[in-house]
């Protein structure tokens, strides 16, 4: 009987799993809504008050993004006022809301790999898994890479989809 040969794990392509840099810490949000005045309107003397008495220990060793989930106009300094007091709670913060926080950390994720690990390499980005990644990552994750792979696929090894191959060099 012939031998069963697992051509896949042969094979010279390398996978990258984005799902393996996917936050693992837990993703707050600050809402700015309930500090203001009838939910609609910052008074900063209030504002402060509300700030001090806030307990920001909820956000400890967590991910944080700050924003408004009511149409109020919100001053740029009330912003930063919030970022003071996360500072020494949380273990990172953005403006925006939780997807946006995903992005940000995806791509500080994507923006740490060396490059120079990839030259001439066939990767599979893999497509499949339990998180629903956004579009960003991958269109990040290829911006990175093209410059110094052979081709990078799409989807599993044994099934994947041509998504660049590096023109023969002369």
């Amino acid at each position: 009987m012939d031998e069963i040969v697992n051509k896949v794990a042969k094979s010279p392509l390398k996978q990258i799993d984005l799902e393996e840099i996917y936050p693992k810490e837990e993703i707050a949000v600050f809402d700015m809504k309930p500090m203001l005045f009838q939910e609609m309107i910052l008074r900063e003397k209030d504002f402060r008050v509300a700030l001090r008495e806030f307990d920001f220990s909820v956000f400890d060793g967590k991910l944080v993004a700050i924003h408004c989930s009511i149409d109020a106009i919100v001053p740029t300094w009330a912003y930063m006022l919030v970022a003071t007091y996360l500072h020494s709670h949380a273990i990172d913060f953005i403006f925006g809301d939780k997807d946006d926080m995903i992005k940000y950390y995806l791509k500080a994720e994507i923006d740490k790999i060396n490059k120079e690990d990839w030259t001439d390499a066939k990767i599979v980005v893999k497509g499949c898994g339990d998180k629903n990644l956004d579009a960003f990552a991958y269109v990040e994750l290829t911006k990175k890479l093209q410059p110094v792979v052979s081709s990078i696929m799409y989807g599993e090894p044994c099934s994947t989809v041509p998504v660049f191959k590096q023109k023969k060099k002369a």
